[in-house]
């Protein structure tokens, strides 16, 4: 079958429109996207016409999107802030499609560049975290490579896992939700992991294929200050140009006093060196999407695997705030099934997941087995 005309980009484009950002007849859509995501853009325009909503496309590419980086200046920066500042105030909805073939397209960017420009546009992130938006991957050859997939093999996985029963996840989150939000202290304890913080008065908010596409997340924050302890990640994490390995954060009231990696430690300081937020943690999230359960070699996926959890340094999101601002927002991952070496997480001292799976009955509807 020719995946220009997979049958099931028209079904992921109707949840897109319908579902993620619940267009109505007569709103603005922007879709953000590459050029490599052409058959999902057509399926999307298709939708947006059939429920009369209005299209506005914007295409990008890696290549050229590194040439735009190297000629910034104080100048440009300034004058592209301006018009996407004016632009999102006639936007309602936004689906962003990324279609990489590489992490390091842009490594021969300064990183004071790539910063200078996060720390600018930081106010426009946040502009658009306030309208109707989700994000997604479309499949590339390079995306293919990073997962150890034919391409065939892996355009089939992305388009299954982004077609999940999302609204029974939905359900299925909702005693977890209610446990985070009656819970204080939270303890995690994995290889090179014991980490302790509080979570009380925090929203907990479900993300069932609202937010990103795939989709399979519960996310709440730390209160601020309460983070003490060291947590490593075993998932590989691209960053400013750079794929980070065995990251490890130590935390003093709710800041990172050390932070090491495998390589480029150097850059990994300057990360964290970006603005005073950027040593705190802005999300603290469960991963539970059933067919994800190794590392694809990127965040939008590692994020959800089965049994995983992601611990981000950087700035909160305005639906669990905790108070932290920053240019960056790092969603560092780590898995807690036996094969990764096995976790465990405590609410209030009570044991809730164990090796990556749920073990209070009231949370057996998001192991994976019954939510696929």
């Amino acid at each position: 079958m020719s995946m220009l005309k997979d049958p099931r980009l028209d079904t992921l484009a109707k949840t897109l429109v319908q579902y993620s950002v619940a267009m109505q007849q007569g709103e603005t859509v922007l879709i953000s996207a590459s050029i490599k995501a052409k058959p999902l853009i057509l399926a999307l325009l298709k939708t947006i016409r059939q429920l009369k909503g209005n299209p506005i496309v914007e295409l990008s590419d890696d290549e050229i999107n590194r040439e735009i980086l190297l000629s910034s200046t104080d100048k440009s920066m300034d004058r592209n802030f301006r018009w996407l500042d004016r632009k999102l105030d006639d936007i309602d909805c936004i689906i962003h499609i990324r279609a990489s073939e590489s992490d390091y397209t842009s490594q021969d960017v300064s990183s004071d560049i790539k910063m200078a420009i996060a720390r600018k546009m930081n106010p426009l992130t946040k502009k658009r975290l306030a309208k109707k938006w989700v994000l997604l991957n479309y499949p590339t050859e390079g995306g293919a490579h990073k997962a150890r997939l034919s391409y065939e093999k892996y355009f089939d996985f992305i388009v299954d896992v982004s077609s999940v029963d999302y609204s029974k996840m939905n359900i299925a989150f909702q005693p977890l939700k209610e446990l985070m939000e009656k819970t204080d202290q939270v303890h995690i304890i994995a290889k090179n992991t014991d980490l302790s913080f509080s979570i009380k008065g925090m929203n907990a908010i479900p993300c069932a294929g609202n937010f990103n596409i795939p989709d399979g997340e519960i996310f709440t924050a730390p209160v601020k200050n309460s983070v003490n302890g060291t947590i490593t990640y075993n998932t590989p994490s691209p960053e400013r140009g750079t794929v980070f390995t065995n990251v490890s954060l130590t935390f003093k009231d709710g800041k990172i006093i050390e932070a090491t990696a495998d390589q480029e430690n150097e850059l990994l300081q300057k990360i964290f060196d970006t603005d005073e937020g950027s040593r705190y943690v802005g999300e603290f999230a469960i991963g539970v999407n059933p067919l994800i359960d190794k590392p694809m070699g990127d965040i939008l996926f590692d994020e959800k695997i089965a049994g995983s959890i992601h611990f981000t340094p950087g700035r909160c999101y305005e639906d669990a705030p905790n108070g932290n601002d920053s240019a960056i927002h790092w969603d560092l991952v780590q898995i807690q099934t036996p094969e990764y070496g096995g976790g465990e997480i405590y609410f209030d001292g009570r044991l809730i997941r164990k090796d990556g799976r749920f073990v209070l009955p009231e949370l057996f509807g998001l192991n994976p087995e019954n939510l696929r």
